[in-house]
């Protein structure tokens, strides 16, 4: 496995939505999130995560917005793009286009759906490695993939691609963390990706956050990052509680629902628009969501 530099790959990477107008991709909005992402502090951005809807959108918009995010970036930050898919073909085509376009990195879905074998991971993450020579990490998210990976699935990919550094966590497992840093060490690259875990998982090793609700609070979550990375962690848990209610409801609906809902609301985003099956929150969820917002001192009462 290959080593990255100290300060390479870490910290609050938010998942950036995906601005619709009129059903068609808004890039310029999107080059807006960029550059709002920026200038509030995150410490990277990662583009067609599971909270930009990727699997509405065509392998050709999913790589525009790659080019978007790149493009506006401009390497004040890296570009983490998710090119995985259930099809190896699709995210091979996806991850050759990322590489090409000046990606800093790359994260990869578990295969979803069709539920493979550990040794079909293998091969699977194995015949991508081998395209890229990018750093590249797995996404794990079981919930919505409907498979793990195991630790030996892990260690044989490692030994097959040198430029496989980590993961992305989105299931609440702890210990499995703690097992995967043991085994391959601090270096190995872990972001959490379910925002309740936030700091607890940083506080056990994890390197960052790719969570949903950085989208809304980049500032708070890229300082949570910084506390821990100084060893305060009486501050990463208080921000760890300032950004409770906001954790929990980011999942009131699926989301992104009521993320792009808030983000509307405050007037980050222009539109409120999703792509079916996926649907913009209804008036109990958004009077619900306006009451978050208001004891989170982000909108007047």
């Amino acid at each position: 496995m290959i080593r990255l530099g100290k300060n390479e790959l870490k910290g609050s990477i938010p998942p950036l939505i995906t601005p619709f107008k009129n059903r068609k991709v808004d890039y310029d909005a999107y080059a807006g999130l960029v550059e709002f992402q920026i200038k509030n502090g995150s410490h990277g951005i990662l583009v067609t995560g599971t909270t930009s809807e990727p699997s509405t959108l065509t392998v050709e918009e999913r790589n525009r917005c790659a080019d978007v995010a790149i493009e506006t970036a401009c390497g004040k930050v890296p570009v983490v793009v998710a090119t995985g898919s259930q099809s190896l073909a699709e995210t091979l085509v996806l991850s050759a286009h990322a590489d090409k376009a000046g990606a800093d990195a790359l994260l990869v879905v578990t295969p979803y759906y069709i539920k493979p074998p550990q040794r079909g991971l293998v091969a699977y993450y194995t015949e991508v490695g081998k395209t890229t020579k990018l750093p590249w990490m797995i996404y794990h998210i079981p919930g919505r993939a409907a498979i793990s990976v195991s630790l030996d699935t892990l260690d044989r990919i490692s030994k097959n691609c040198p430029n496989f550094v980590g993961m992305k966590h989105a299931v609440d497992d702890l210990g499995f963390v703690s097992k995967c840093l043991d085994h391959f060490g601090s270096n190995f690259r872990i972001f959490v990706g379910l925002e309740d875990l936030s700091y607890p998982m940083m506080a056990v090793g994890a390197c960052g956050l790719m969570n949903a609700v950085g989208n809304l609070m980049p500032k708070k979550l890229a300082r949570m990052c910084e506390a821990v990375w100084d060893g305060n962690l009486k501050v990463a848990k208080k921000l760890h509680y300032e950004l409770f209610e906001i954790n929990q409801a980011v999942f009131y609906d699926t989301n992104p629902i009521p993320m792009k809902y808030m983000m509307k609301r405050l007037g980050i985003m222009p539109k409120n628009e999703h792509r079916l099956p996926m649907m913009p929150a209804d008036k109990p969820l958004e009077k619900r969501l306006n009451g978050v917002l208001e004891r989170a001192g982000l909108l007047e009462a």
